[in-house]
């Protein structure tokens, strides 16, 4: 009889612990299910787009294609006859005092010198650019993203912003002797000598000695990521731009 009770309550004990336990487990499977899936959805690997989503690697590239497409464009524009000279966007000034010197000499008919010069220094970039684009072209393959969600994400030129920011100086390393090569070959040096010795120039900057390799190189890179901004902000805005199915998954959202 005692045992019979026993049983009886043990069975009725079971009946009662067996639902809490089971809610127990549940609650416990729900919320790790759910800790998962948030982090899989913060996570950076992966973002979800309705029905397709979009990798780091995918994102990564994305830029680089975007890069690619932007610098080859970029210098087709500034390689072109003009494209830097009838350019006033990137045209390539007179240098600092030279160009107070020259505001003076046309004043009295006497600028042809300083146009002569100036003319010269943005072929000398024009001839430079055409040879840029294996130079980009190496430093976009080795470059890596550490925030592509941010750039992604980011301002209209974000991308070119930062790939300026990790390269400029390793492309002006490697740009830099083609410059020395294109200010040879139009005579920049030479126009740049003969301004510079007029006395109504010397009265004004004096013994003046300009690096023209430094200047037309800083010049002709910074002409070159600003035409590039502009190729990746077409890129973002306008669909017509996004020529590749990559470009459209990358910047199409």
């Amino acid at each position: 009889m005692v045992r019979r009770v026993v049983a009886s309550i043990t069975i009725s004990l079971l009946f009662i612990v067996m639902p809490i336990v089971c809610v127990d487990s549940k609650a416990g499977f729900l919320d790790k299910a759910l800790e998962t899936y948030k982090k899989g959805v913060n996570s950076p690997l992966t973002k979800s787009v309705g029905a397709n989503s979009i990798t780091d690697s995918e994102l990564i590239a994305g830029f680089k294609q975007a890069l690619e497409l932007g610098t080859r464009k970029a210098v087709e524009l500034a390689s072109r006859p003009g494209g830097f000279l009838d350019n006033p966007e990137i045209r390539i000034p007179l240098p600092g005092k030279l160009q107070t010197a020259a505001d003076m000499l046309r004043r009295f008919g006497l600028g042809s010198q300083a146009d002569a010069f100036e003319k010269s220094m943005n072929q000398a970039a024009e001839k430079a650019a055409i040879e840029a684009f294996p130079v980009f072209s190496d430093a976009v393959k080795e470059m890596t993203f550490d925030d592509a969600r941010k750039l992604w994400k980011g301002g209209d030129t974000s991308i070119t912003e930062y790939f300026k920011k990790k390269t400029f100086e390793t492309l002006y390393a490697k740009f830099k002797p083609v410059v020395h090569g294109s200010v040879e070959q139009v005579g920049v040096t030479q126009r740049y000598n003969s301004l510079v010795s007029n006395p109504a120039v010397k009265s004004v900057v004096g013994n003046t000695n300009l690096d023209l390799d430094h200047y037309v190189t800083n010049k002709t890179l910074e002409g070159l990521f600003k035409l590039l901004a502009q190729q990746e902000k077409e890129i973002r805005s306008n669909p017509a731009a996004r020529t590749t199915d990559l470009l459209k998954k990358v910047f199409g959202r």
